[in-house]
């Protein structure tokens, strides 16, 4: 049943021009299935290239083609009265292309971050290290998803 509060939220989302980004005619639906993502080079790009995927499908017979670049960074962020470093901070930045044959559709950058505790044991820290590189790559590819979507025209 319908409430006359989801009625009128649904009527002012329409009177605005809201339509779904992958709906039945809207451009970005092109992209469902039909991107072939570049080839992975390292873990961090098979979790990027994994999480686009997710999102848009895999391509068996590709309209376009996304290129990306991936550039990260790490840093302290906290640090104990001796010297020892407790938080990191790693920040990833993707920049992408999509093409359709010779010619580019649309292109950009995307940057985030995220953190991870270095307390505990050795396991422990890496175990951290390594889901905030997944994280990453999930964040970001999410990121270029939407600029996708959004750019589809």
């Amino acid at each position: 049943m319908w409430s006359s509060r989801r009625l009128f939220l649904l009527l002012a989302l329409a009177g605005c021009g809201f339509t779904p980004a992958y709906g039945v005619k809207a451009p970005a639906r092109a992209l469902l299935g039909q991107v072939e993502v570049a080839a992975p080079a390292s873990r961090d790009d098979f979790d990027f290239v994994a999480a686009v995927e997710a999102q848009l499908g895999r391509a068996e017979t590709p309209t376009y083609h996304l290129s990306y670049t991936l550039a990260l960074s790490q840093e302290g962020a906290g640090i104990t009265v001796d010297g020892a470093t407790t938080r990191y901070i790693l920040t990833g930045t993707a920049t992408y292309t999509l093409t359709q044959g010779d010619s580019r559709v649309t292109g950009g950058s995307v940057q985030t971050f995220t953190a991870w505790s270095a307390t505990g044991s050795t396991v422990a820290g890496l175990t951290a290290e390594a889901d905030a590189h997944r994280r990453l790559m999930q964040m970001l590819a999410d990121l270029v998803v939407r600029h996708l979507t959004m750019e589809m025209k």
